[in-house]
């Protein structure tokens, strides 16, 4: 059995995400579509503190590009679509299939909703047959069931939908009924009939759930490069009862290898096509939504970068902030950094910046003061403004200028 380094590790790790080449002096749609396959799947979250996930993991792989770019390949295109698959995530066409077994066993959202989708069946018929007559359409396309309460919250508490429309949506949605064909400038989702979303070749493709499960892992192997049972689990939200069978098997058929991490507890396996570059020239901030460290045991593993999000956490309670991005540098997690777009001042706002352990602080200040310009330049705004919190602040500070 091959026992790998950390640092080789790490490069086999960043070389499969994306980290291993410059960036492209302009960014085009074909760049926009090989990172997207490259990842496997892009997650999406509409957290806009900065700018949603799904747009901020192409740029720090790519550098600026255009959103409306983006979209136009997700959603203007027909080689993507959205699908639950880590999370909420935007998927090629042909991982559609990949996905339908679960969408067959999909529980709707919030956690019992299926009583009143059972209880108002007819009204959940009646939508998929409007979308049939009228084509796509949006929750605020359909009017509120008679005797029932417009906001989810009153139906279920705490539910996150906004409205039983949109809810009944999401679950023919989950279920594989509808599929996403656009976002309005709201970030609202437009539904249409999944037989007429999903190009038929994807559509009417059928495996068994071993099979997919098998291609799901193997997709989620060549996307980690090198990776643990657990992390080859997560990727795509599979168990751990159904992921180890299908690692054998892709072991036998040669598509895996069996490698040990030196540090690691657990064996890990490597990508048959795994490379590993000489080094890793990489400077990007990440989003907390990013496939390297979406995964945090995987992240203190292979960064020793003990991470989590705060967003949830109460903030007398938070240690590093509300919206915290880690810094990539070279193959090292080197700092975190709160950020904020202030879109009214048209500024920038690192909240607070603290380096890591062994890291040198003018070194990483330089990179990131670079970084954060180009964000900033990216998302139209004209300014970074460094508050002095955080043992990189100061640094960080004169390297802005």
């Amino acid at each position: 059995m091959d026992t790998l380094s950390l640092s080789e590790a790490r490069r086999i790790a960043l070389a499969a995400q994306g980290f291993d080449r410059s960036r492209p002096r302009r960014v085009t749609a074909r760049d926009l579509v090989r990172t997207i396959r490259q990842l496997g799947l892009v997650q999406i979250d509409y957290v806009n503190v900065l700018v949603p996930a799904q747009y901020q993991v192409p740029f720090s792989r790519l550098g600026p590009y255009k959103r409306s770019l983006f979209d136009d390949v997700v959603y203007r295109g027909r080689e993507f679509t959205e699908q639950w698959a880590h999370e909420a995530s935007i998927v090629p066409m042909e991982t559609w299939p990949l996905l339908r077994h679960r969408m067959e066993t999909h529980r709707p959202r919030p956690w019992g909703f299926e009583k009143f989708l059972e209880k108002h069946a007819d009204f959940a018929a009646w939508v998929v047959e409007q979308v049939r007559e009228r084509g796509a359409l949006t929750a605020g396309d359909f009017p509120v069931p008679e005797g029932v309460a417009g906001r989810m919250s009153e139906l279920i508490p705490g539910a996150w939908h906004n409205s039983v429309q949109r809810a009944v949506l999401e679950a023919h949605f989950g279920r594989g009924v509808m599929a996403v064909t656009a976002r309005r400038s709201d970030f609202s989702r437009v539904y249409e009939l999944a037989e007429r979303a999903i190009p038929a070749e994807h559509h009417q493709r059928r495996l068994s759930r071993e099979d997919a499960q098998r291609q799901l892992v193997l997709l989620a192997a060549r996307a980690h490069g090198v990776a643990t049972t657990r992390d080859l689990a997560d990727y795509y939200r599979m168990s751990m009862r159904d992921t180890r069978p299908r690692i054998a098997e892709l072991v036998e058929a040669g598509e895996l290898h069996e490698v040990r991490v030196k540090g690691w507890r657990e064996p890990a396996w490597l990508h048959r096509d795994a490379r590993t570059p000489a080094n890793i020239r990489a400077a990007a901030l990440l989003s907390p939504f990013d496939p390297v460290v979406w995964f945090r045991p995987r992240a203190q593993r292979l960064f020793e970068f003990d991470y989590r999000i705060e967003i949830w956490v109460p903030r007398e309670k938070r240690k590093w902030g509300y919206y915290v991005l880690p810094f990539l540098l070279g193959e090292s997690l080197v700092a975190r950094v709160d950020l904020k777009a202030d879109r009214d001042q048209r500024t920038l706002r690192v909240l607070a910046a603290y380096i890591e352990p062994k890291a040198k602080p003018p070194v990483v200040a330089d990179a990131l003061a670079s970084e954060l310009k180009s964000i900033a330049n990216w998302l139209d705004l004209e300014s970074v403004a460094v508050e002095r919190r955080g043992d990189l602040a100061r640094h960080l500070a004169a390297a802005i200028g």
